[in-house]
């Protein structure tokens, strides 16, 4: 808790982001990509991902002639992505405790032996569907623990102000390997076989790896003492449910990525049913959603200085709808490849808008957890949406089912009325030292607790109103940075005496507190209030009564 004395301030990657200043020249959307380490990584991440899309388009067009082919397609994607939601918190957790490149080569070596099993079974055709999708879900675990991790690092190699170009370029990553992966897949399945598609994904684990080797990663200047798994885990879920800007972009990512889902999980099949094109055709398909997040990706730093956040939301969302009711209603390869190529744009610049923001706004404290958390989301909308559009299919029709997704993801487009984006681009993310380093007379063991932090202000009458509503920022920078109860009282015998009062679970979560997690932007809003006291607050730390010393 702060005592009015003032400690260093640590420096953020990068500038802050402006408070009122003109805004910055567009960059380059190719500018991260100078830096030797990010275009290394970039290089490798690309290379995992083209083997990521390969494997799930052998493993889709594996079961794409089973009996109940609906049901199977979007069990593969189900898959795939049900181990972010179930896990990515939790491997956010691990990226923000422990070393985030020994993590990320731990989990690659891993992937190569699952991978090469994968390989061998397929090859030796002792692959049944259920089989397929374990395997499918193992491979989806450690994509659950990489994309926080690499996620958390970027910032870490990349300036801040190009951050928004590092995200453009994680979506032209993504598509490059949506395009490239399902192409190469489609021609390999078509002529040797999916085997060859699951061995390549394997090999791709060992050029991730390989990378990770060669990034000599410099020390993490931090807490003194390391995160335990379950109190770390537990100040994620706090940070994101007091943090308004989090929450709104978890929101508007959920009422995109669910309707958007429909084109990822049952675009095969408009691929046999409605087209009737084969592998290669597919992958034909997929490659036009990839030409169109890559255009999109090159016009994201003018579309930034064109439109609004809420802008986006619309024409993104407009763009998106317009695209599932032509594909609904237009069997015709070429328009079809057409509504894909829009798709893909809005896609991407929907996705990586939300993926930038977020981004900017987490603290690196908690940016891989607060990213686990997204993953959640993103990852449960597209597994979510796949097997619910899949169910759609099979009770009605597939032309059907692209209808009322347009109408879902219009709907959604329209919410922005009501729940607009406020992304935060204007708030100050570097870390700040600025509290005075508690001085008790007993010294409490890290696991005490709980711990009860006062701070008594005195505030003159005509100010009593502003400083009310100054303290609720600070509320929620208490509760965001390991608080779990706070209030504000008014002392009924001095008027002009009002009482801070907020819980923490433990000594060591009030020292982290101290030690790093609060940013430019909590100590603005402490400034902001204190301006509107009599002199410094009376900071007191209460102990369990039953403390023994």
């Amino acid at each position: 808790m702060p005592g009015r004395s003032r400690g260093d301030q640590l420096s953020g990657v990068g500038a802050p982001a402006g408070s009122g200043s003109a805004p910055p020249p567009q960059l380059s959307p190719w500018a991260p990509l100078r830096a030797p380490i990010f275009r290394m990584l970039w290089i490798a991440v690309l290379a995992s991902n083209v083997g990521t899309w390969m494997q799930t388009v052998g493993a889709q067009w594996l079961v794409v002639h089973q009996g109940d082919a609906a049901r199977w397609v979007s069990l593969v994607q189900t898959a795939s992505m049900l181990p972010v939601l179930l896990l990515a918190l939790p491997s956010g957790t691990l990226a923000d405790t422990f070393d985030r490149r020994r993590l990320l080569l731990t989990v690659q070596i891993m992937l190569l032996g699952a991978g090469t099993a994968l390989t061998v079974l397929t090859a030796l055709d002792r692959m049944p569907p259920a089989l397929l999708l374990a395997f499918t879900f193992l491979l989806g675990v450690g994509q659950a623990v990489t994309l926080p991790t690499w996620q958390a690092v970027i910032p870490e190699i990349v300036p801040r102000d190009e951050l928004p170009s590092a995200s453009a370029l994680g979506a032209v990553n993504t598509n490059l390997a949506r395009s490239a992966g399902p192409a190469v897949a489609g021609l390999l399945v078509a002529h040797i076989g999916s085997a060859a598609v699951f061995g390549l994904n394997a090999v791709s684990f060992t050029v991730f790896a390989g990378a990770l080797l060669a990034w000599r990663r410099p020390p993490q200047s931090g807490a003194a003492h390391a995160e335990r798994f379950g109190p770390a885990l537990r100040a994620g879920e706090r940070y994101v449910r007091f943090s308004p800007v989090v929450r709104g972009l978890l929101i508007r990512v959920t009422l995109f990525v669910l309707p958007g889902s429909v084109i990822w999980g049952l675009l095969p099949l408009v691929a046999q049913q409605e087209l009737h094109m084969g592998a290669s055709g597919y992958g034909i398909l997929l490659a036009a959603l990839g030409v169109g997040a890559i255009a999109g990706a090159l016009l994201m730093p003018r579309i930034r200085a064109w439109v609004s956040a809420d802008q986006l939301v619309v024409a993104a969302g407009l763009v998106y709808g317009a695209a599932l009711i032509v594909i609904a209603l237009v069997p015709d390869q070429v328009a079809v490849g057409g509504a894909l190529t829009a798709a893909g744009l809005a896609w991407m610049t929907q996705v990586s808008r939300m993926n930038a923001s977020l981004q900017l706004f987490l603290p690196n404290w908690v940016r891989a957890r607060g990213f686990g958390l997204y993953q959640v989301v993103f990852a449960g909308g597209q597994a979510l949406g796949a097997f619910l559009w899949g169910q759609v299919t099979e009770w009605s029709s597939l032309r059907t089912t692209y209808l009322i997704a347009a109408v879902v993801m219009l709907a959604g487009t329209v919410t922005v009325i009501w729940l607009p984006m406020h992304d935060g681009d204007g708030a100050d993310r570097s870390p700040a030292i600025y509290w005075a380093e508690p001085h008790l007379m007993l010294q409490p063991h890290l696991d005490e607790g709980p711990v009860l932090v006062t701070a008594v202000y005195r505030v003159a009458a005509e100010n009593h109103e502003a400083f009310t509503e100054a303290m609720r920022a600070v509320r929620g920078s208490r509760l965001r940075t390991g608080a779990t109860r706070w209030g504000l009282f008014r002392d009924g015998e001095a008027p002009d005496r009002f009482v801070e009062v907020y819980q923490v679970p433990t000594w060591e979560e009030h020292l982290r507190q101290h030690e790093g997690r609060l940013t430019g932007s909590d100590e603005e809003a402490e400034e902001r209030a204190q301006k509107l006291a009599r002199g410094p607050a009376e900071v007191s730390h209460l102990l369990p009564a039953d403390y023994a010393d």
